[in-house]
């Protein structure tokens, strides 16, 4: 057996994968998502979770349910003044819960780029982002979200 067919073999046996339709979905929901937060819609994308959803940022911090989300995300709307921000997310690994049909697990990578007046783009560091998608009414939404802040991997001496 070739190197490569083992290697895909490993590789195929540390994830599942789900069909093109789901992943598709998956990345609609994300994109449909993060338009609702770089055009500052607060309320449109605290609705793209449940309402005891809830959102652990990489500094600690914990939002629980829609209405500390909108608050939270008010307080930092001056931070934003003058800026178009973009949410860019890849890689995702997407697993299917094998008890509960409706739940999904998503796993990705997040940049966020900010652009100002004259087209000057800075980027913020990068962040590995876990969700829960649920299936609700049809739609998803997520029921959680932890965001972890990249950090260099340590060297094995």
């Amino acid at each position: 057996m070739s190197q490569s067919v083992q290697t895909a073999q490993a590789a195929q046996e540390t994830y599942s994968q789900v069909g093109g339709d789901l992943y598709a979905e998956v990345q609609t929901y994300y994109a449909w998502q993060m338009r609702r937060v770089d055009s500052l819609d607060i309320e449109g994308f605290a609705a793209t979770f449940t309402e005891d959803g809830q959102v652990v940022h990489a500094g600690g911090q914990r939002q629980r349910g829609r209405e500390e989300m909108i608050a939270g995300m008010r307080a930092s709307l001056p931070r934003y003044r003058d800026i178009a921000v973009r949410h860019w997310f890849g890689h995702p690994l997407i697993e299917a819960d094998a008890d509960d049909p409706d739940t999904l697990r998503v796993s990705y990578y997040t940049l966020v780029t900010l652009t100002d007046r004259e087209g000057k783009v800075s980027f913020q560091p990068t962040f590995t982002v876990e969700d829960v998608l649920v299936r609700r009414g049809g739609r998803l939404l997520t029921r959680s979200r932890v965001i972890h802040r990249d950090t260099p991997v340590e060297s094995a001496s």
